[in-house]
């Protein structure tokens, strides 16, 4: 399914039922587009890639670094199919909106194609400015740097519910399959203690031994990531390759129960083993208790990303379509930077990325962590803003900067939109895919006890959802209808219903991310 976005004035998207646009720029050049304000003189530098609180902005800047995670989206889902409501604290706005994947236009090389499109809100003044980003797909037997893929599996007993080692060993045969020759796979598993049951071993004619080893993975005992994340990076960093895409890929329900359960403790290793050899990290999370914030912590730490599994259906997306075309990089250290002109914006709201806030000084400070994003990802950062009455001309410049992957030359791309794209609603017609931006943005903040101006309730967001599922016969917006009636069901008329705050599993994001 192809879904378009509205606003601005360039031709810029693919799609069937095409909107009115949005101003784009594509490609992978320094210098390309219109670039974001210089970066003002640093003050009080902290310890390197220390994220720090940012004064209001006056000069109507807002930095943050981008996100890939989606792993929240199908937690809120599957707690709700389990008629429960999500902690708020789970709850992470731009890993809904994430989970789904529009057609922005892509660059032909590495780095980002730049789309920038609106549309007014229904509360008068406001309006909704969507900052879209894609990377160039890979070809599924195209050339790409072989992958040195480290599995680190939890085998603890909490495992043994059904959906969880299970569906993990069969998620790695699947995978096992997948990966080429030239790849290379090692194998940790852990419970009270770490242990390496295979090496990193070119996948070759090892492959009937990497199924053997998987179907012989059974659970025993307690969880200590501490040491399965310690033990994995030791084998990363022992079996490193050259050239190839090192990654570390955790599969657990991040329940951590002995030694360090802090996640704190272990990001400095994962912090040094990222910086010193590009070693990223992938979070795949299981289970009907899952913890979020633990894997999330680690995934942000480790330059890497997370998702979610709860069904065979889910794992075989995550790990024969999306993992083996994503194990190559098109950015590292990828950061954004919206500049808003005060001359037209009164106020602005960046919708999630909270804990993703880069200080608006450090945008070009190649030394502070930004986000990695693999081929054919999009990243989407929609806004609520909040127009100056009759004033109209340029609204917003984006700029994404990035390192190259391989030389780590930095480089930036930009786009641009008017207050020309806020002319018509976000609710009108043709305007499917900025639709279903503001529909997971707005879901996500009302699970979460916000309250954006414009925001229409539950009932209306499940109608705008349908009409998209019937128009488009998209399997995964039609389960992101059921999950909004779920929610609207569970909170009921006055919207204040207990919460559950346990949380609970939750299904993958079958349709992007």
């Amino acid at each position: 399914m192809f879904l378009t976005g509205c606003g601005g004035n360039s031709n810029i998207e693919r799609a069937s039922d095409r909107g009115s646009g949005g101003a784009s720029a594509s490609g992978g050049g320094s210098g390309g587009g219109n670039h974001a304000p210089d970066a003002r003189p640093r003050q009080d530098d902290g310890p390197e890639g220390e994220q720090r609180s940012r004064p209001p902005a006056p000069d109507h800047l807002s930095t943050f670094a981008l996100d890939v995670d989606t792993a929240s989206y199908g937690y809120a889902r599957r707690t709700l199919a389990d008629g429960r409501l999500p902690d708020p604290t789970t709850v992470r706005p731009e890993e809904f909106v994430n989970s789904f994947r529009p057609d922005y236009r892509r660059p032909e090389g590495d780095g980002f194609g730049v789309t920038v499109d609106g549309a007014r809100s229904a509360d008068d003044g406001w309006s909704l400015v969507r900052v879209g980003l894609a990377t160039r797909a890979a070809e599924r037997q195209g050339p790409r740097p072989p992958a040195a893929l480290t599995f680190v599996v939890d085998i603890s007993g909490s495992m043994a519910e059904p959906g969880r080692l299970d569906l993990v060993k069969e998620s790695l045969g699947i995978l096992t399959d997948e990966l080429r020759d030239d790849d290379s796979v090692a194998l940790v598993t852990f419970s009270d203690q770490a242990e390496t049951r295979l090496p990193m071993t070119r996948v070759g004619k090892n492959r009937g031994r990497v199924h053997d080893i998987v179907d012989e993975l059974a659970t025993t005992s307690s969880t200590n990531v501490e040491a399965g994340v310690r033990t994995g990076y030791d084998v990363a960093v022992e079996g490193h390759r050259k050239g190839a895409t090192n990654r570390v890929v955790l599969l657990s329900d991040a329940l951590a129960n002995t030694g360090d359960t802090e996640a704190r403790s272990i990001l400095n290793r994962i912090d040094r083993e990222r910086r010193q050899y590009g070693i990223t990290l992938f979070g795949v999370g299981v289970g009907s208790d899952y913890g979020d914030a633990f894997m999330e912590q680690l995934a942000d730490k480790g330059d890497g990303h997370t998702t979610y599994v709860s069904t065979t259906e889910q794992a075989r997306k995550v790990f024969v379509e999306q993992l083996p075309a994503h194990v190559e990089l098109r950015a590292r250290d990828a950061k954004a930077q919206v500049a808003f002109d005060p001359k037209t914006v009164e106020k602005f709201q960046l919708i999630g990325y909270e804990n993703r806030e880069v200080a608006d000084e450090d945008f070009r400070d190649d030394r502070v962590d930004g986000g990695e994003v693999g081929a054919g990802h999009t990243v989407t950062a929609l806004y609520a803003v909040k127009t100056r009455p009759g004033r109209t001309g340029h609204l917003a410049t984006a700029t994404v900067r990035w390192l190259d992957p391989r030389t780590r030359a930095p480089h930036e791309r930009s786009g641009t939109v008017g207050t020309a794209a806020l002319t018509s609603s976000v609710w009108g017609p043709g305007h499917d895919s900025l639709q279903l931006t503001a529909i997971a943005a707005y879901f996500a903040d009302r699970l979460r006890g916000g309250d954006l101006p414009g925001a229409p309730r539950l009932s209306e967001l499940a109608r705008y959802s349908t009409a998209i599922t019937e128009r488009s016969g998209s399997k995964v917006v039609g389960e992101l209808t059921e999950a909004i009636r779920q929610a609207d069901r569970l909170l009921g008329p006055d919207g204040n219903a207990s919460r559950d705050a346990d949380g609970g599993e939750a299904s993958g994001d079958p349709y992007g991310g």
